[in-house]
């Protein structure tokens, strides 16, 4: 059976000030296609107004291929803290620091980090395989295409 992904999802918030379309970018680029990007406009708990962008591949190679666009040191991170952010729904979860990375830079994010770029994908685990396993099967999938891609 074919290593797979269900999906990968990006998510980031813009505050009603800030210039949405860079935050719809820099998620496009991720995803790989400006046309899975969704902007939804809405206010926060305190009344003032929020952008929530959001980019979501739903196609196995293509939910690879965006993975793999955080680079291998990233990858090989997030293969050493598989047990700490795979859960138990078969979803790994990561962020990546906004502000680097408009500056062109991939850096996952610290703890507590305020402006993030949230990513959760659903890894596809099938009865007789043990799921993080499959998950740490996907992050070297995503390695060697980050690899190929460089």
């Amino acid at each position: 059976m074919g290593v797979g992904l269900h999906h990968i999802t990006w998510r980031a918030t813009a505050s009603g000030v800030a210039d949405e379309t860079v935050v719809a970018d820099a998620i496009a680029w991720l995803v790989g296609n400006p046309e899975l990007i969704d902007i939804e406009r809405t206010t926060s708990y305190h009344g003032s107004e929020l952008h929530m962008v959001s980019g979501v591949c739903k196609k196995k190679a293509d939910s690879l291929k965006s993975l793999s666009r955080i680079g291998v040191e990233n990858l090989q991170f997030l293969l050493d803290e598989t047990e700490t952010r795979f859960d138990e729904n078969n979803t790994l979860h990561f962020r990546l620091d906004f502000n680097a990375f408009i500056d062109g830079e991939v850096l996952l994010a610290t703890p507590g980090q305020v402006e993030t770029i949230k990513c959760h994908t659903k890894i596809e685990v099938y009865p007789g395989q043990v799921a993080i396993e499959e998950c740490k099967n996907i992050l070297e999938k995503a390695k060697e295409k980050a690899n190929q891609d460089d």
